[in-house]
């Protein structure tokens, strides 16, 4: 952000002024912005200016006024000369276990005409990452150079990267001091971060996948809906269109958790091989909606219908493949992907007959990053190998031995403490019928935002 005259306002007098709950002007928030990036600002000043947001809020002309000037920071993206045939789309989750969405998305809707430069992020605490998947694949680059990610684009339709350090650079700071300071929970600053980055993107519509349950940041739907809103809001707010599903996360997307195990799902969701149906149900719907933001439907009936014909007819997997070797990974993922497997795998047999009433889903996101699979801090390293797979789903009658996951490990001794955390995330009831289970929950919640 170039210099300015904002950058006169002392940073002790804007951070009172939220402190006293008052509303931040523009320059204020624009000075608070340029402090983060140029340095001017302390972590000391930047926490405390975290924590004074978390406490008091900000309103929507304040968090538009903060999305737009953390997209400000740094780079923006523009694609009016790439020569792109198709509007340029993404989807963002909030963050789940066995999240393979995004694998499965960009190749339907790149299919479908539309062009999906996805910026994806790595795991943190109990979730996943989708960047961390990809890197299972051998020779997979998130960071390519722009004539690599533009023929990508060309070639697949679609390119599931990260963000690079130009896009939003008051975020990347942002984030580092909340994470640290018990501020990251904040709806505003939550909002800003996602959205400065999409912004930053040039995108031309954008869906929100916020996830809702115990596997997720947003336990309650009253937390989802209230970051639903908010997302919508300052998006379009700020120019971009955008819709927000909120969706269950209170079981795995599919059978597996993990990286290379996630990755072998997807491959076989792709080709047909296997296609668990909460994941599928999912995966069209949010297809459908970035079909109909980017005008390449006219409801979503019928964009349901193209989503689903891409799957069925191979056109989504030869996207995915050809996005895979344009970004350096192998030629032919779909039959070769040269995923490595964890040397131990250990069943979890079922210790009773009964019906899997519940599972505690942020639990087994911690069996895998204790496994070595996921990271409790920035930039700890991972073991693409390990994870879970053969996941039961909720509601499934078993039979006492009956194996209800498989745990992929790297040692014997890991193996086994994951299975005992694992058995305890898990309740079976034993006297319990189907009709009884959680499995009727609704995949998809809410739809907040325009929708036929």
């Amino acid at each position: 952000m170039p210099p300015n005259a904002d950058q006169t306002i002392p940073a002790a007098q804007i951070i009172r002024n939220k402190r006293d709950r008052r509303p931040l002007s523009g320059p204020e928030i624009r000075t608070f912005v340029s402090g983060i990036v140029d340095g001017s600002w302390g972590e000391g000043q930047i926490a405390a200016m975290a924590m004074a947001i978390i406490l008091n809020g900000m309103n929507g002309e304040e968090t538009i006024a903060l999305t737009r000037a953390m997209t400000a920071s740094g780079q923006t993206l523009d694609w009016r000369e790439a020569a792109l045939n198709g509007p340029i789309l993404d989807k963002h989750s909030t963050g789940g276990v066995g999240d393979k969405v995004s694998l499965l998305l960009a190749p339907i809707a790149a299919a479908c005409g539309a062009v999906v430069p996805m910026l994806s992020g790595r795991g943190l605490d109990h979730t996943g990452g989708t960047l961390d998947k990809l890197e299972a694949l051998p020779g997979y680059t998130v960071a390519p150079p722009r004539e690599v990610l533009l023929r990508t684009l060309r070639h697949a339709g679609c390119a599931i990267i990260g963000a690079s350090a130009e896009l939003a650079p008051a975020d990347r700071r942002l984030y580092a001091i909340r994470d640290i300071t018990a501020t990251v929970e904040s709806i505003p600053l939550i909002t800003a971060s996602i959205l400065s980055k999409k912004l930053a993107a040039g995108l031309q519509g954008l869906v929100m996948d916020v996830k809702l349950g115990n596997g997720a940041f947003m336990a309650t739907l009253d937390d989802a809906r209230t970051l639903a809103h908010s997302l919508v809001e300052v998006a379009q707010g700020a120019g971009l269109p955008c819709r927000a599903l909120i969706t269950d996360m209170n079981q795995i997307l599919g059978h597996s958790a993990g990286n290379a195990v996630e990755v072998a799902e997807s491959i076989a969701f792709l080709v047909g091989t296997a296609r668990e149906p909460r994941l599928l149900e999912l995966t069209l719907e949010l297809a459908a909606q970035m079909l109909v933001l980017g005008g390449l439907a006219a409801d979503l009936v019928g964009a349901r219908t193209s989503a689903l014909a891409a799957l069925e007819s191979g056109r989504a997997a030869e996207c995915f493949a050809r996005m895979v070797s344009g970004l350096g990974g192998p030629p032919d993922v779909l039959r070769s992907p040269g995923l490595l497997s964890a040397p131990v795998q250990l069943d979890l047999p079922a210790p009773t007959d009964g019906v899997l009433r519940a599972v505690d889903t942020r639990a087994l996101g911690a069996v895998i990053v204790g496994l070595g699979g996921g990271r409790w801090v920035a930039g700890q390293a991972i073991d693409h190998r390990v994870g879970l797979s053969h996941v039961v789903s909720l509601g499934t009658r078993v039979r006492k031995g009956q194996p209800l996951m498989r745990v992929h490990a790297a040692t014997q001794a890991q193996a086994l403490r994951a299975l005992r955390m694992a058995q305890s995330a898990l309740q079976l009831d034993a006297a319990g019928t189907i009709d009884s289970s959680p499995c009727g929950a609704p995949m998809v919640f809410e739809i907040i935002g325009r929708g036929t």
